[in-house]
C-alpha cells in the first residue's frame, strides 16, 4: 500500500490484510481519485471505516485540508496512527476510535475539520446487507447528511461488492457509479431535503468528452 499522487507520492503505508476492513488496492484507489478530479483544494474529509487510512491520507496528499479518520478496530487504529505520524500529517488528522453505527459524526475539539466536504465510506462487506430503510446503518447515514455534519453538496464515496442490494437515505443523491475489480464505487451528493432534484455532477473524464 502506498500514496499514489500529491505531496506524499510514493510513500508507503502500513496495512494488515487480516483487519476487519478490507484495504483498497492501489489500482482501484488511483482510478477512483482520477475520476474525482485528481486533486483536492482544501476540502475537509471524513474517512469512515478508515482502516489504516489509505483513502483519507491519499486525499491529504492531494490537497485536502484535513481528515477525520473513524475506525473502531483497535489494531487498525494503531496502524493508522503510525501512518499519520510517519507521513507527518498529525496536525491535519484526527484518528477517532468510534462506532460508526452510533456516532454523531461530530468529534469534539476540531471545529475547523467540519462540516465535511468529502466522505469516504468503506464498511466491511458483511455490513452492506444490513443497509436498509430503518436499520442502524441507514439511520447513521441520515445523521451524516445533517447540515452541521456535511455541507450541502458534499460528496459521499461508497464502496460495496458488485451486485450489492442496499438502500440509502433520500438525503444522498446518486451522481455516478463505477464498477471495478469485483466491486462498485457509488458517488453521492448531499441534498438540502429529500426529493429535491439536482443535475447529476459529471465525472472529470466526461466533462471533456466531445
Amino acid at each position: 500500500m502506498r500514496i499514489i499522487a500529491g505531496k506524499l507520492r510514493r510513500r508507503k503505508l502500513r496495512s494488515n490484510r487480516g483487519l476487519t476492513t478490507r484495504p483498497i488496492t492501489d489500482r482501484v484507489k488511483e482510478v477512483l481519485f482520477e475520476n474525482m478530479g485528481g486533486e483536492f483544494h482544501g476540502e475537509r474529509v471524513a474517512d469512515i471505516f478508515a482502516g489504516t487510512g489509505t483513502l483519507g491520507l491519499e486525499a491529504i496528499s492531494r490537497g485536502a485540508a484535513s481528515c477525520v479518520f473513524m475506525e473502531k478496530d483497535t489494531r487498525a487504529r494503531r496502524l493508522l496512527l503510525e501512518n499519520v505520524e510517519a507521513l507527518g500529517v498529525a496536525d491535519q488528522s484526527l484518528c477517532w476510535q468510534v462506532d460508526v453505527l452510533h456516532t454523531s459524526f461530530l468529534p469534539k475539539g476540531v471545529s475547523a475539520f467540519l462540516p465535511y466536504d468529502v466522505i469516504f465510506l468503506d464498511p466491511p462487506y458483511r455490513m452492506i446487507g444490513s443497509l436498509e430503510t430503518g436499520s442502524r446503518f441507514f439511520r447513521s447515514l441520515e445523521r451524516l447528511a445533517r447540515p452541521n455534519v456535511s455541507r450541502l453538496g458534499a460528496t459521499l464515496v461508497f464502496r460495496v461488492p458488485e451486485h450489492s442490494e442496499f438502500s440509502v437515505p433520500d438525503a444522498w443523491k446518486l451522481q455516478w457509479s463505477l464498477p471495478i475489480s469485483a466491486m462498485e464505487l457509488h458517488v453521492y451528493e448531499s441534498l438540502p431535503a429529500a426529493g429535491i432534484e439536482h443535475e447529476p455532477r459529471q465525472r472529470p473524464q466526461d466533462r471533456h468528452s466531445p
